[in-house]
C-alpha cells in the first residue's frame, strides 16, 4: 500500500491500511515554496496547486488540499478588501453585513463560477484532481451556513443575532448562507474534489450549549448537506470540541467522517459514533512553533497509540501556522509515519 488514496480506501471499507493516513493543514506555506508573497501565490489556483503538489511530496503525507483562505467565501458573498499579512492567512477587512438591509440584499449567484475568486479555486481543484492522478484524495472546504455569518458581520454580532435577535432576519440570513453553502459543495464536487471539508467551529462545544447547538445549529447542517448528501464529507471542528454533539450530528446527518479537537477523548469518540465513522485525531499545531522534535514524537505517539486502539484513525492537523519551522514538520510527519505502522512490532 503505497498512496494515500489506498489508505483512504482501506479504512472506508473497513480494512487495516499499512499505516494511519496523515492529513497535514499547510496552506499558506505554499507561497513559501514558490518564492511568492502570500497575496501573489493565492492571486491564481494554479500557483496554490503547484505549492500544495510540492508540500505533499516535500513531507510525505497523504492528500493533496485545494484550500486557499476562508476570507474567499466572504469574498464571493461581497466582501471588497481582504487583508494581506506577511507570515499567516488572508482576512477580511471589510464585512459585508452592517445593518439589516444588509441580510436582505445578500445574494448567491446560481453558478459560483462566475465569481473570478472562486473560478481561481476550482481551477485549483481541477488542476490538482489531475495531478493526482488517483494516488492521493483532493480536499476542499467549504463553511457551514451557521459559522458563514461570523465572517460576514463580525462574530460578536452574529453571536448576538442568532442568541438574542429577531428570529426572522437571523433565519433569512442562514437560509441565504445555506443556499451557498449547499452550492459551493456542488460546485466543488463537479471540479473534482474528492473529499468535503465541513468547516463549522461555531456549532462545536466550546461556542455553545448543547441545547442550542440541537435548536439553532444541527438544523442547518441538516439542510446544508440534504442537497449533496454526506458521502465524502469531514466535520471539521475549527478548534472547537464536538465530543458532546457527535452523537447528535452522526444521528442527523449520517456524517461518516469526524475531525476531533485535541482536547476531545479519541476513546470517548469511539464510543460514542460507534464502529463505523471515521475519526481524525489532531495535534496541537500551535504548540508546533515552539516544540523541540522530542516533545513532537512524545504528542504524535500518544495520539496514534489512541486512535490506532479506537480504530477507523486519521492523523491530522488543524491549520498550520506560517511560522512552524520546516524541520518541526518533517519531525511531525516522520513521527506519525514511525507510530502510525501497523506494522510488525508497532503499537
Amino acid at each position: 500500500m503505497t498512496s494515500g488514496m489506498e489508505r483512504f480506501g482501506a479504512l472506508m471499507s473497513g480494512q487495516i491500511p499499512d499505516r494511519v493516513p496523515i492529513i497535514c493543514n499547510l496552506l499558506d506555506q505554499g507561497a513559501q515554496e514558490l518564492g511568492l508573497t502570500i497575496r501573489d501565490y493565492y492571486a491564481r489556483g494554479d500557483l496554490v496547486a503547484e505549492g500544495q503538489l510540492r508540500l505533499r511530496r516535500k513531507y510525505g503525507y497523504d492528500t493533496l488540499l485545494a484550500m486557499f483562505y476562508s476570507a474567499l467565501e466572504a469574498e464571493v458573498m461581497g466582501c471588497r478588501n481582504i487583508i494581506y499579512a506577511d507570515d499567516g492567512p488572508p482576512n477580511v477587512g471589510h464585512l459585508v453585513i452592517r445593518t439589516a438591509q444588509d441580510i436582505q440584499q445578500l445574494f448567491v449567484p446560481d453558478d459560483l463560477n462566475e465569481h473570478p475568486r472562486f473560478r481561481e479555486l476550482t481551477s485549483c481543484v481541477r488542476i490538482l484532481k489531475t495531478e493526482a492522478q488517483g494516488r492521493y484524495p483532493v480536499l476542499a472546504a467549504v463553511t457551514a451556513s451557521f459559522t458563514l455569518p461570523a465572517m460576514l458581520m463580525g462574530i460578536g454580532p452574529w453571536m448576538d443575532l442568532f442568541l438574542n435577535g429577531d428570529p426572522a432576519l437571523r433565519n433569512h440570513l442562514l437560509q441565504t448562507c445555506s443556499t451557498f453553502c449547499r452550492r459551493q459543495i456542488q460546485a466543488l464536487r463537479e471540479a473534482g474534489a474528492d473529499l468535503i471539508v465541513y468547516v463549522n467551529p461555531l456549532a462545536s462545544a466550546t461556542f455553545i450549549q448543547l441545547n442550542k447547538f440541537r435548536e439553532l445549529a444541527l438544523p442547518w447542517t441538516i439542510r446544508d448537506l440534504e442537497q449533496g448528501g454526506p458521502a465524502g464529507v469531514v466535520f471539521f471542528n475549527g478548534g472547537g470540541r464536538i465530543n458532546p454533539i457527535l452523537a447528535d450530528l452522526q444521528s442527523a446527518t449520517g456524517i461518516g467522517a469526524y475531525y476531533l479537537n485535541p482536547y476531545d477523548d479519541i476513546t470517548e469518540a469511539r464510543s460514542l459514533l460507534g464502529p463505523q465513522a471515521l475519526i481524525a485525531g489532531a495535534v496541537n499545531d500551535i504548540r508546533l512553533i515552539d516544540w523541540s522534535p522530542e516533545e513532537i514524537d512524545r504528542e504524535v505517539q500518544k495520539i496514534m497509540r489512541a486512535g490506532k486502539r479506537a480504530g477507523g484513525f486519521l492523523f491530522g492537523t488543524l491549520l498550520m501556522p506560517f511560522k512552524i519551522p520546516e524541520v518541526n514538520i518533517r519531525a511531525l510527519v516522520e513521527a506519525a509515519i514511525r507510530h502510525g505502522s501497523y506494522g510488525e512490532g508497532h503499537s
